[in-house]
């Protein structure tokens, strides 16, 4: 009988890329985000407290779950309300994991040894109450530095996403810097950690969809990184799904796309939700997989 559990739970700890990339080729490139912003709040007609983040987590599950790649929730949103907005993100990885939705929790945990460690014991470990399928982290206490999520990360059937290469202005003195450049070598340590993973590595990369021509210019060789992408920008921060398909030309269907305020403005109703989502996905789609 062939495997019917949902492609977001683990299963035998199945490789994370593989998991993703059969993901997105069943629900497109779309990854909504999940950023309780207080201004959404207030659009949706909810208060910024708790409670509020819990019906607004609500609402985008009942629109949302099972029917995109990928949901990323931003830690930070969750965070400022202390524990009981830990609690609400906690309870809401789970829900992602039972509807079969694979989770992206951006939290950009960095740090050495046996602190990195419990990061990855906190979100990597198979039953930690945090547990997601992937987590984005930053390389630059050094790559190797992260070796205690890359390998529970890989044990569990979970990922990394590692920043690469971001938008914001203030990272080019530092990712941008050297020859080759610092960026590019963080990729080529990624495509070191893929090495071998078919048809992709667990490890993937974030690349700023606003950064244009930035990767060639700095010698970064994303396509042979053998990792998927993760390129936030599209919507409030100004991209195009026509800017993602000159940046990441060559690797279009191996590109997750973040989108938060530009769906979830649309919200709260589900129907509205589904709606904005489903017409971005199909423009992503089109402008990448043409």
């Amino acid at each position: 009988m062939p495997d019917e559990r949902p492609a977001g739970v683990p299963h035998d700890h199945a490789p994370f890329g593989p998991r993703l990339l059969a993901a997105m080729s069943q629900h497109g490139p779309l990854c909504v985000g999940v950023d309780p912003h207080p201004q959404l709040l207030s659009q949706w007609g909810l208060p910024d407290s708790v409670e509020g983040v819990a019906r607004f987590c609500d609402g985008v599950l009942e629109a949302m779950g099972g029917r995109v790649a990928a949901v990323k929730p931003q830690s930070a949103f969750f965070e400022r309300h202390g524990s009981g907005g830990v609690a609400v993100l906690e309870r809401l990885l789970a829900d992602l994991r039972s509807v079969g939705t694979l989770s992206v929790l951006d939290i950009k945990r960095g740090d050495i040894g046996s602190t990195m460690g419990a990061y990855a014991q906190a979100y990597l470990e198979e039953g930690a109450p945090l547990a997601a399928d992937a987590i984005t982290v930053t390389p630059y206490l050094g790559t190797g530095a992260l070796a205690p999520a890359v390998t529970l990360a890989k044990a569990n059937g979970r990922g990394l996403f590692v920043l690469v290469l971001t938008s914001n202005p203030e990272a080019a003195s530092v990712q941008h810097a050297g020859d080759p450049s610092v960026a590019a070598a963080v990729a080529a340590d990624v495509a070191e950690l893929n090495a071998g993973g078919d048809p992709v590595g667990d490890i993937g990369m974030v690349v700023g969809a606003t950064v244009g021509e930035a990767p060639a210019r700095l010698g970064i060789d994303l396509a042979g990184a053998n990792g998927i992408v993760l390129a936030p920008g599209v919507g409030a921060q100004g991209a195009t799904a026509h800017d993602l398909a000159i940046t990441f030309a060559g690797l279009e269907q191996r590109v997750l796309v973040p989108v938060s305020r530009g769906i979830l403005s649309a919200g709260p109703t589900p129907e509205r939700l589904r709606a904005t989502s489903e017409a971005l996905s199909a423009e992503l789609t089109s402008k990448l997989w043409s």
